[in-house]
């Protein structure tokens, strides 16, 4: 089985528990303003990765990562467009006890058979999903990131009505998605999902501006700095206000 792998980070530490093994999956379909993966956006390019090509390597590994309690995560781009890659990499993975994480933003989320048979045969070898909601507005998620919201939010009532554990993350962009009402109007869906264990707010940065300028692409975030901290803290206030972590 082969995925469409744009990087690989060994020693990951912010994509879910302990020591993470990070595959950058290639191929997303939303456009975010605030990308920093922005390379990663076109479809079935990307260097071509076997899964014991990737099990190999993994293996130098885990003594950190069993160590730490880590694992695997498979982020992008949108690792949904590989549901049977990812699948069959999480079955070898659970062959030898690691943890496997997903992060999505739930972008490609189907209601076609297909789809649905798919992931459910990858969530039964998935242990958390990290969950990028980047916007509850649904026109401003569509200026945002160039699609609609609507089949994100299903994907994240699905996940909750399936108990998949999921952590959200939310990248708080000044002037974007810090707005109170919609940190509020996210806080109270949020507070509808019951398999939310951990809620991250992102601070934007612009870390991801050099990948835009060397894609030949304006960066249409450039006149827009970080959020402070207290805009930090008040935007997890608000996101979390409904939320009982499970």
């Amino acid at each position: 089985m082969i995925g469409n792998i744009h990087s690989i980070e060994t020693f990951g530490t912010v994509d879910g528990p302990g020591i993470r093994y990070v595959i950058f999956t290639q191929g997303c379909l939303l456009r975010c303003q605030f990308c920093h993966n922005a390379d990663t956006w076109e479809i079935g390019t990307g260097k071509q990765m076997s899964v014991s090509e990737i099990i190999d390597d993994l293996k130098a590994y885990l003594p950190f990562i069993e160590a730490s309690g880590g694992g695997i995560t498979v982020s992008g781009g949108e690792p949904l467009l590989q549901i049977p890659f990812i699948t069959e990499l999480f079955k070898e993975c659970k062959k030898i006890g690691v943890h496997t994480t997903i992060d999505s933003s739930g972008g490609c989320y189907s209601s076609a058979p297909l789809f649905q048979e798919q992931l459910a045969e990858l969530l039964n070898y998935t242990d958390l999903i990290l969950l990028d909601l980047k916007h509850i507005n649904r026109k401003k998620h569509i200026n945002l990131t160039g699609m609609a919201n609507d089949h994100i939010l299903d994907f994240a009532r699905f996940l909750s009505d399936h108990q998949v554990p999921i952590w959200i993350r939310h990248v708080l962009v000044p002037g974007v998605t810090n707005e109170i009402e919609d940190l509020s109007k996210l806080g109270e869906f949020i507070g509808t999902l019951v398999n939310v264990r951990k809620l991250e707010v992102l601070p934007y940065h612009k870390l991801g501006v050099y990948k835009w300028e060397a894609l030949g692409l304006e960066y249409p975030l450039k006149d827009v700095e970080p959020p402070s901290d207290d805009e930090v803290e008040n935007a997890y206030k608000l996101l979390t206000a409904h939320m009982s972590v499970n």
